[in-house]
């Protein structure tokens, strides 16, 4: 286990370099970048001075330099000015839109989108677990028919529709306001007790909302495999053997429905960050989401590309942690080539 988890970690170096690539490559397909887009609009403006300010930065950025050349200055092997030192020393580069650091712009965000994240998993998990047990274990009960009726309308609800709904109806009839992840004292302050918990509490909404469509699949996708297991012989060996029905479910079917909940680690981080942008413009959330969006449309490609980076890591540790737990959850999964043969 310990070798290929060493394995694994070393598997990933080359793979994030090879996305690195292919995402700064992906980000210059489109003509022209953020300055360039400028000076055009500058020029069209008259405004002699700013068109020499950004022809300066773009040539102090190496912004007229071969897409190589400026694909390694922002991986951090070729030499780069001083805000824009790479990848591989921990700069994520320069934002031309905002003029300011990368980190600086999305600093705080990164914070709150992985909080967010978290908390979206967990309560799928901790919502989706003991539906999809009890709908798999009590087949066509009325309790089943419920759920299925409340899963069915989980995945045919957009989930910006219902926050639309959620905002109506907390300021019709409570009088509040639900966007934002903090109260707006605490947006510019140091993280203290009183910012914990006003993140905490501003954060109920937003998961239950991002969390709606990925709860109701999963409680469909652990229903149909438990029902699959409950339905093989060693189930049946089992009971004939006099085992407890509680032990057993929770011993032998349910450990191997469980698969669906752990291969979804993988793509469920990135997943709620992308998929979540119009719910965070809708609910004003300072995640990274909407930020990445205005990043590949304005085309400052050093933002956008640390973000989409950003999800590459989350995707790629996430199969790490996923593979894993596989591993220790299913003993039909073997870690080695070597030990199936």
């Amino acid at each position: 286990m310990f070798l290929y988890t060493v394995r694994r970690i070393l598997i990933m170096l080359p793979t994030l370099l090879v996305i690195s690539f292919a995402t700064f490559m992906i980000i210059r397909l489109p003509q022209g970048d953020y300055l360039t887009n400028e000076i055009t609009e500058l020029q069209a403006q008259g405004e002699s001075g700013a068109i020499a300010k950004a022809e300066f930065l773009r040539h102090e950025f190496g912004l007229d330099r071969p897409t190589a050349v400026q694909y390694a200055m922002w991986l951090g092997v070729w030499p780069g000015p001083q805000g824009l030192s790479g990848l591989l020393q921990g700069n994520l580069g320069w934002s031309f839109e905002f003029n300011r650091p990368v980190t600086a712009v999305v600093g705080g965000q990164i914070g709150l989108s992985l909080a967010l994240n978290l908390a979206v998993v967990l309560f799928t998990w901790i919502v989706a677990f003991p539906i999809g047990v009890y709908s798999a274990t009590r087949q066509y009960s009325l309790g089943d028919y419920g759920f299925t009726f409340l899963g069915y309308v989980g995945l045919a609800t957009p989930n910006f529709l219902l926050a639309l709904v959620m905002l109506f109806l907390f300021n019709r009839w409570f009088g509040l306001s639900i966007g934002g992840l903090m109260d707006p004292r605490y947006m510019d302050a140091a993280l203290s007790y009183g910012k914990a918990v006003s993140i905490a509490e501003h954060m109920i909404i937003p998961v239950f909302i991002i969390g709606t469509s990925g709860t109701a699949a999963m409680i469909r996708r652990l229903r149909a495999n438990l029902l699959d297991e409950l339905q093989k012989q060693y189930v049946t060996t089992a009971r004939a053997k006099g085992l407890p029905s509680l032990r057993l479910l929770i011993k032998y079917p349910v450990r191997m429905a469980l698969n669906p909940f752990v291969a979804d680690i993988g793509h469920m981080l990135p997943h709620i960050i992308s998929g979540s942008v119009i719910v965070s413009s809708v609910l004003s959330l300072p995640t990274v989401g909407p930020v990445l969006l205005h990043a590949l449309q304005s085309q400052d490609q050093y933002l956008a590309g640390s973000l989409l980076m950003f999800l590459a890591v989350l995707t790629v540790i996430g199969t790490l942690i996923s593979d894993l737990l596989l591993a220790v959850l299913d003993p039909r999964i073997r870690l080695r080539a070597g030990a199936a043969r």
